[in-house]
């Protein structure tokens, strides 16, 4: 039996290995196909690949059983695997005001922390720092939004999670992120041990451990 899902990601690159966790934890079959970046015939910028995805990014995903529906961004995946799946509310609340509170920070994530990490890795490590303005301006906000993690993961009662006190797509959204830090020579077990406490939790979850097989960085 062929597997529900297709999934398109990268072999580092975090978007695609957090909607593999999503999909870990709610126990739905996928098969991934691993893209390369640029316009090869496997490259995202492809012609064959803008088909699925006109934006020529991951991830993307294809859900078989709802006449091949294909999805991309990594937020309106993930929104979609909850709002249909998730039909116990393991990762997302059933009412209104507990949802609020986990939007909160996964957009956060998706607005905030995602963008800004992805761009001080580029400005300090791809692009070998050239820029110091614009290295120093991304590393400034990278440290400010980890004292923010930092402290809504030590508020009593959080249970160590970001909200709610219990895993949600907010924490499953921020994980491989966070574990990209170390690209930028930030030390979590020192510098934010809160983060580094957060971040072994979940990689010890056995969905987790399902999703990453395969993952060629640490």
């Amino acid at each position: 039996m062929s597997a529900q899902f297709t999934l398109y990601s990268h072999v580092i690159g975090p978007n695609g290995w957090k909607v593999a966790q999503v999909l870990c934890e709610l126990g739905l079959e996928y098969n991934t196909v691993m893209m390369e970046f640029g316009d090869g015939e496997n490259g995202v910028k492809g012609p064959e690949f803008l088909k699925i995805n006109p934006n020529g990014r991951i991830p993307a995903l294809i859900d078989h059983s709802a006449n091949d529906l294909i999805i991309w961004e990594s937020g309106a995946i993930i929104y979609y695997l909850i709002k249909k799946y998730d039909t116990e509310h393991k990762l997302y609340p059933a009412s209104p005001e507990e949802q609020a509170l986990v939007d909160t920070w996964f957009i956060f994530q998706v607005s905030s922390f995602g963008p800004y990490t992805g761009q001080a890795v580029w400005f300090k490590v791809l692009t070998g720092n050239v820029n110091t303005a614009a290295t120093d301006r991304y590393m400034f906000e990278v440290h400010r939004m980890c004292k923010l993690l930092s402290g809504q993961l030590s508020l009593e009662g959080s249970n160590g999670w970001l909200v709610l006190g219990k895993c949600t797509i907010a924490d499953l959204a921020h994980l491989q992120w966070v574990r990209f830090l170390f690209k930028l020579g930030i030390d979590l077990e020192t510098e934010y041990p809160a983060m580094y406490k957060w971040k072994e939790a979940m990689l010890a979850r056995p969905a987790i451990a399902r999703s990453t097989v395969g993952e060629v960085w640490n």
